[in-house]
């Protein structure tokens, strides 16, 4: 192919994107196909011969498109979104036509100064203190991954990586039993072990850590001779939306000596509306680390996560590797590989600079306002339902219900709303009852498309027997 051909197609599948975007609410949201009929149809070994533009093209409709499950669908409810608002799109497009791999200041400033701005753009719309830098991640679990390493070299005296975790002991981390699987696998990851991650009993109406739980469970491993290394506290997890109370949270730590690391992974972003901070945000300042993902319901195309440290140094420690041949010679600069675990780096800091600048934060706050409200209203309607109950009240704008029915039945209600096409929800497991979750958040949904879901689980909901 050469650039008047890459310029032809280009301008086709922008078309072919604007198109599709517009038609979007006319697709059923989850992909209809059954396990192998996309595979089915693909050859069984790879071409010999160039094929054209035209009809590979032709095979992504015919093939691909229908085993896509729309998630910048407007009646999305499911998961938490993992929205593309059309300027970060648009950003990405340029990102991958320059192709720069960012991982030095050197091999792209742009990319590096920029990351630096959007950060900072960004800290200050959360109401960070000044003290916080940081560094975008490709997810809320690298981020995550790169502060339990950090607890484990900082408990051990950063004598982890260099000498192995023998003989360092049990080393113990805390989290209430609401918290992400990604907790999980960090700790398998970094060496800890499942058996170390202390999951503690939560409590009131977020369903926040018990705090009383947290200082016992750390007394009682300093006198069974294990050693505490870390907290990690949660804003908006994803069951059903637990948001701890972080100021006691952050005491304790202090009073411990123990790294802290925050996941409001999915809620972070609702917290550039000042209105939310009483309720989820006192003592965020006492974390040492805190992740959440613009690429979530900000809007930014996935994937983007932040991660603010508020000294970055213990990080650094932890990660910085620095062979002769990705030194960087001259004035000091900041080269951001050696903050994450990746050495390879894309340019994710400018469809930041894109989004925040198309919307402002007032178009992105007047979003995240309408989602909390519309997610309020759809709960009453489904609370006024015959025989439905509501599990779980609306926390910002994820709340969880049940039909009438045992377990079995809230599962054969998920699957035939799904396979209607309508709306697209997910199952979770709550003080042990399955619940049907419900999350408002795609990026250019409206009232109409939300309140549309209340009469499609009554309808489907009576269909089923």
């Amino acid at each position: 192919m050469d650039w008047d051909e890459f310029a032809e197609w280009g301008t086709k599948i922008s078309q072919w994107a604007a198109e599709y975007h517009k038609t979007l609410a006319e697709r059923p949201v989850r992909a209809q196909t059954r396990p192998g009929d996309i595979a089915s149809q693909l050859p069984k070994a790879p071409p010999d011969a160039p094929e054209g533009m035209a009809r590979i093209l032709d095979d992504f409709e015919r093939i691909a498109m229908p085993g896509i499950t729309h998630w910048q669908h407007p009646r999305f409810f499911a998961y938490f979104p993992a929205n593309a608002a059309p300027p970060s799109m648009l950003a990405e497009f340029l990102v991958t036509t320059i192709a720069a791999q960012c991982m030095l200041w050197q091999t792209s400033p742009a990319a590096t100064e920029i990351e630096g701005v959007m950060i900072d753009w960004l800290r200050q719309a959360l109401d960070l203190p000044d003290a916080f830098t940081g560094v975008i991640q490709d997810s809320a679990s690298s981020a995550t991954l790169s502060a339990v390493l950090t607890m484990r070299e900082r408990a051990t005296g950063f004598t982890g990586n260099r000498e192995g975790l023998n003989a360092k002991g049990n080393l113990r981390i805390y989290c209430s039993d609401q918290v992400h699987s990604s907790i999980d696998r960090a700790c398998w990851v970094a060496g800890i072990g499942q058996d170390n991650l202390v999951k503690l009993p939560t409590r009131g109406a977020h369903y926040a850590m018990d705090a009383q739980a947290l200082e016992a469970a750390i007394a009682a491993d300093r006198a069974a001779g294990h050693v505490p290394a870390g907290i990690i506290a949660v804003t908006g997890a994803t069951g059903i939306g637990a948001c701890d109370d972080l100021e006691p949270v952050a005491d304790i730590a202090e009073r411990e000596g123990l790294y802290t690391h925050l996941d409001a992974a999915w809620a972070g972003a609702a917290m550039i509306c000042p209105e939310y901070h009483a309720r989820f945000w006192p003592g965020v300042a006492g974390f040492e680390s805190i992740v959440f993902n613009p690429h979530k319901w900000m809007g930014a195309q996935f994937d983007c996560s932040v991660q603010f440290l508020r000294n970055p140094q213990a990080q650094l420690n932890t990660l910085k590797i620095e062979p002769e041949y990705l030194k960087t010679s001259g004035s000091p600069v900041t080269n951001y590989s050696e903050w994450t675990i990746p050495l390879g780096r894309r340019f994710r800091a400018l469809k930041l600079w894109f989004l925040i600048r198309a919307y402002g934060l007032d178009g992105l706050r007047a979003r995240i306002r309408n989602h909390v409200a519309w997610a309020e209203e759809i709960c009453d309607a489904i609370r006024a339902m015959d025989g439905f109950e509501i599990v779980s009240e609306p926390i910002l704008s994820l709340f969880s219900f049940r039909c009438p029915g045992d377990d079995a039945r809230q599962q054969r209600l998920v699957d035939a709303l799904n396979d209607d096409g309508r709306i697209y929800l997910t199952q979770g497991l709550h003080e042990g009852r399955k619940v049907i979750r419900f999350q408002v958040g795609q990026f250019d949904t409206t009232r109409d498309h939300v309140m549309m879901a209340a009469d499609v689980i009554a309808e489907v909901n009576s269909t089923l027997a």
